[in-house]
């Protein structure tokens, strides 16, 4: 036998008995509890659909899927303890895309490539921004508004749940598109600063339908439009964006799951082929719509669209916060 006849049946015999491996691995995966690390506290609508799906998945793959919560830093902290975890498919993580994306533009602690550090599993559901004012501000519909935000730069605030949220940064956006001038008063949350709203000591949010539908049908804040293409159910009265008078301010809080780079493939396509199937239940998909958001429709419900949609959410949203000069608090 020639010895590269012998190196030929060695390379063979390796590819194999990695073939082997990988193949037992993707049959007995997951073997133990796996850890979901959402990097805000409990209660919140990253953490509520991050429960959704886990539940699903531990049902299906007959493994807990079990949440830990990983709060500061606006996410950054979660995301950083995410993307150093061991890429073994027993760690994955669920984040709300912008302030995932934002992160390390926003804070410096944050030493991790939203892109790089990540591979994409599936978006979990879509949650459109909507834009509200205090039920007594002197403005009956969003052209109003913005013409009277034009009138008086900086002396309407607006609220978030903190520097780099998903609702501070809707509102930067709105602002740079619309070429005005509003104040970010940072709050520990999205609960008090919508309470502030209701109140009357807040002007505007920009905000996720789950945060602010009671208080919309309740009527004891005034909600201007939604920033999505189509009108939601929950609220059919509500103009979209563009037929409120300003259109291509589209704005959506995308919940998605990662894993760490490096995850097993086996371990990745399992995640991917049962987060499909996820969509296609009945359960997970009210549930979700109980949460005024939406599951991935075609184009959106694949890796590759998450990913794509990562990217540019990064390019977008890095841009806006050196435009604006947005700083952590």
């Amino acid at each position: 036998m020639s010895l590269k006849t012998s190196f030929a049946r060695i390379a063979i015999a390796g590819a194999a008995a990695a073939f082997s491996v990988g193949a037992a691995f993707a049959q007995d995966y997951p073997a133990k509890p796996v850890t979901i690390i959402v990097p805000f506290a409990a209660g919140g609508p990253t953490d509520v659909a991050a429960r959704i799906y886990g539940e699903y998945f531990s049902r299906t793959l007959g493994q807990q899927f079990v949440v830990e919560n990983a709060a500061g830093a606006g996410g950054s902290t979660g995301t950083l303890r995410a993307s150093r975890a061991t890429p073994d498919g027993y760690t994955v993580f669920v984040h709300n895309v912008a302030p995932h994306v934002a992160g390390p533009a926003l804070y410096a602690s944050a030493t991790y490539d939203p892109v790089k550090s990540f591979e994409p599993i599936g978006t979990l559901a879509f949650a459109a921004h909507y834009v509200v004012l205090r039920k007594d501000f002197p403005a009956k519909d969003l052209k109003e508004f913005l013409t009277f935000a034009k009138a008086n730069p900086g002396k309407i605030n607006y609220g978030s749940a903190g520097a780099g949220s998903a609702t501070h940064l809707a509102c930067v956006l709105l602002g740079q598109q619309t070429d005005i001038s509003i104040t970010h008063v940072p709050y520990r949350g999205t609960g008090p600063a919508l309470n502030d709203l209701v109140a009357g000591t807040l002007d505007l949010m920009c905000d996720q339908g789950l945060n602010m539908m009671g208080q919309a049908t309740a009527g004891t804040v005034k909600v201007l439009a939604i920033a999505q293409k189509t009108r939601f159910p929950g609220l059919s009265d509500v103009p979209t964006t563009a037929e409120a008078g300003l259109p291509g301010f589209e704005v959506s809080a995308a919940t998605a799951m990662y894993v760490p780079a490096g995850t097993p493939a086996a371990a990745t396509a399992k995640l991917v082929a049962t987060m499909a199937a996820a969509y296609k239940d009945a359960g997970v998909r009210k549930r979700i719509q109980d949460l005024a958001s939406e599951i991935p429709g075609p184009g959106q419900d694949t890796p590759a669209a998450l990913g794509a949609f990562t990217k540019s959410e990064m390019e977008r949203l890095t841009a806006a916060i050196k435009k604006g000069g947005v700083k952590a608090q």
